[in-house]
């Protein structure tokens, strides 16, 4: 999840607690987002997160732990899952993995990122919300190209 936007980024959904989904999404993310400067990565203490793996996956990022047995150090992402449990896949008979990978899929790229609003995000998606900021840094850069012609 982008803090900023909300916006997840990377998601997986594997049928165990191995490290292999966590690397996945990790990969993912670094795609989609196009790192280019450091950023700060969060997550509980998890093994999957303070594995040697993961390390090697996270160089260059600012690794950030939750305080132990603490989820308020990582409130945005214990709401999110709060909320696809609340807002999707509990409501309906999950028949098997495929079934579940589905209605996650749905939830996060059909509705939670493009149509489902925050208050964080001044009541628009977190699409909406990362579209609105980019135009305005593209306007900036516009503005000062141009003041310097």
């Amino acid at each position: 999840m982008d803090l900023y936007s909300r916006k997840i980024i990377s998601w997986t959904l594997g049928e165990t607690l191995e490290t292999k989904w966590v690397l996945e999404a990790m990969e993912k993310a670094k795609e989609g987002r196009h790192v280019t400067r450091p950023l700060v990565i969060h997550s509980d203490r998890g093994v999957q997160y303070t594995c040697g793996d993961y390390e090697e996956a996270t160089k260059g990022m600012e690794r950030s732990y939750s305080a132990k047995a603490c989820p308020w150090d990582n409130a945005c992402i214990e709401s999110f899952h709060s909320l696809i449990k609340r807002e999707w896949p509990n409501r309906l008979c999950i028949m098997d993995y495929s079934h579940a990978y589905r209605l996650v899929f749905e939830y996060i790229e059909a509705f939670y990122n493009t149509v489902r609003i925050h208050s964080h995000c001044g009541y628009r998606s977190p699409s909406e919300y990362e579209k609105q900021y980019l135009g305005r840094e593209e306007a900036k850069k516009q503005g000062g190209c141009q003041a310097l012609l």
